[in-house]
């Protein structure tokens, strides 16, 4: 398993962070100089991505359930893109990415580890 430190080397990551199931928020890294990013604003995030991923799942088991296409649940995770900054999550870990500089792929892959 990645450690927070290890998800903030992404390619474009400012920060790394894992959550419980409730959202609660358990360890983080913040690389230094992101001012913007502190404790408080990470736990919002942590709040915002199991509400998109439990979001997600409920969306995937009823088009699964009415329509004939499969494969949609388990949600693995999902993308949450701003204006300038995105979150890439998945399981029970974030990172977050400055748009202009991000590599998605790489941040979904460590993620995965």
């Amino acid at each position: 398993m990645a450690t927070t430190n290890e998800l903030t080397q992404v390619p474009g990551a400012v920060a790394g962070f894992t959550f419980s199931p409730s959202g609660q928020l358990l360890d983080s890294d913040i690389k230094p100089g992101n001012h913007e990013l502190d404790e408080s604003t990470l736990e919002m995030l942590a709040h915002i991505c199991v509400a998109n991923l439990a979001i997600s799942n409920m969306q995937a088991v009823g088009w699964e359930k009415s329509s004939e296409l499969k494969g949609f649940n388990p949600v693995e995770g999902f993308t949450f893109v701003c204006l300038d900054v995105s979150v890439v999550a998945r399981g029970n870990k974030a990172i977050v990415l400055i748009n202009q500089n991000a590599d998605y792929d790489k941040a979904f892959e460590a993620l995965a580890d």
